[in-house]
């Protein structure tokens, strides 16, 4: 099984994903946004699980600052500019895909 985690090195979600995996011994790879964005068909793999608007960071840092609740934009190409603005960590394995730290789904992967 390959276990893919798409995220940033500073986030704590994305931290606390790679340490659930080291503990167990899993392997995994890990991608980071910031310097490697998601291809459109990376993307195109993460709408089969979740609503565009569900992948946008509308809490972090970068969105307030581009003041975007204010904007209209094109969602996909948005994140697909700057990925520092997905919600992290988005883990891809064999099965699906999973948004976030959530124990449940993690212990389905391990």
């Amino acid at each position: 099984m390959i276990i893919q985690i798409f995220g940033r090195k500073n986030c704590n979600e994305t931290k606390k994903v790679q340490r659930f995996f080291k503990e167990r011994g899993i392997k995994f790879q890990f991608i980071d946004l910031i310097e490697k964005a998601p291809s459109k068909k990376e993307l195109e793999t993460f709408l089969r699980y979740f609503d565009i608007e569900e992948l946008l960071d509308k809490s972090s840092n970068e969105y307030k600052k581009r003041n975007l609740e204010y904007m209209v934009y094109d969602t996909e190409e948005l994140l697909l500019e700057s990925p520092v603005l997905f919600k992290t960590p988005i883990i891809r394995w064999d099965k699906g895909v999973s948004l976030g730290y959530c124990l449940d789904e993690l212990k389905k992967m391990s």
